[in-house]
C-alpha cells in the first residue's frame, strides 16, 4: 500500500466509498468512487453480534443492504485501488487480518483506528498490513452538532498548534506508519514532523476545494473525501 506521496500528487481516497455520491459502504458508493478515479477507498468494519464482519459506519449506521467484509473485500479485489480499512470494531480483529490474508489484499491495505490495543492486534496478527492511528477521537459526535461548529473551530485551531509537538509520540505510542488526521488539525509542521518521525499523513474527511488547497500546500500525502470530485483540479499521478 502507498502510504506517502513522495514527490507526486496527493493519494485520492473515497470517504465510505462516495459518500456524497451513493449510499455510505456501499458497492454503489465503492462504484461511484472508482468512476471519479480514487486511488484508495475509505470504508469502515463493525461486527453483527453471532454474525459475519459487515461494513458500516457503526451497528446504528448499516446501510439498507448490509455488505459482508468478505463480499467487499472480494470486489476490491478485482479493480486496481488501494484500500484504507477504518475499524469500528474491538474485538474479531484476528478475523480481520485473516480476510485481508485470504483475499490476498495485504500488500494493497492499510487499517486505521482511534484504538490502540485493536492496533496491536492487528500487528500482532500480520506484519504485512501497515497501521494507521487515527486522531483525534470524537467519541460524543461533537462534530455533527451545528450549534458547536464554531466552539469546534476554535478548539481544532488550538490543537493545530499543539499538536506539533506530540506527533513523534503519537506515532511511536501506535507503531503507526501513518496518522490519519482530522482536516482541521493539520499544519505543515505537523507533516513535518510526521514524515521525519517514519509515518505518512492522510487527512479526513475534507469535501471543500479551499480546504484541500491548504492540505495540498501542507504536504500530507493523502486526503479522503465524500466527494471525490474535489480531486479533478489536483494533478494526478502518471498511469
Amino acid at each position: 500500500m502507498r502510504l506517502f506521496r513522495d514527490d507526486g500528487p496527493l493519494i485520492r481516497v473515497g470517504h465510505r466509498g462516495a459518500a456524497a455520491l451513493a449510499p455510505e459502504n456501499t458497492l454503489a458508493s465503492f462504484e461511484a468512487a472508482l468512476a471519479q478515479g480514487v486511488d484508495a477507498i475509505e470504508f469502515d468494519v463493525v461486527a453483527l453480534a453471532g454474525g459475519p464482519l459487515v461494513i458500516g459506519h457503526s451497528l446504528d449506521e448499516l446501510p439498507a443492504e448490509q455488505l459482508a467484509l468478505d463480499d467487499a473485500l472480494d470486489f476490491l479485489r478485482a479493480r486496481d485501488v488501494g484500500l484504507h480499512v477504518d475499524l469500528k470494531l474491538t474485538t474479531r480483529l484476528d478475523e480481520v487480518a485473516a480476510a485481508l490474508d485470504r483475499h490476498g489484499l495485504t500488500g494493497r491495505a492499510v487499517v486505521s483506528s482511534f484504538h490502540l490495543p485493536s492496533l496491536r492486534a492487528i500487528a500482532a496478527h500480520t506484519k504485512l498490513v501497515p497501521i494507521g492511528f487515527t486522531y483525534p477521537e470524537d467519541r460524543y459526535g461533537v462534530s455533527k452538532r451545528r450549534g458547536m461548529k464554531p466552539a469546534i473551530r476554535l478548539g481544532t485551531l488550538a490543537l493545530r498548534r499543539a499538536i506539533v509537538t506530540r506527533v513523534p509520540a503519537m506515532v511511536a505510542r501506535a507503531g503507526a506508519h501513518a496518522l490519519m488526521l482530522q482536516h482541521a488539525v493539520v499544519s505543515r509542521g505537523a507533516v513535518e514532523r510526521a514524515h521525519a518521525a517514519g509515518a505518512a499523513v492522510w487527512a479526513w474527511t475534507v469535501d471543500d476545494p479551499d480546504e484541500l488547497s491548504r492540505l495540498d500546500a501542507a504536504g500530507v500525502d493523502a486526503v479522503i473525501s465524500n466527494d471525490p470530485r474535489i480531486f479533478s483540479g489536483v494533478a494526478t499521478l502518471p498511469p
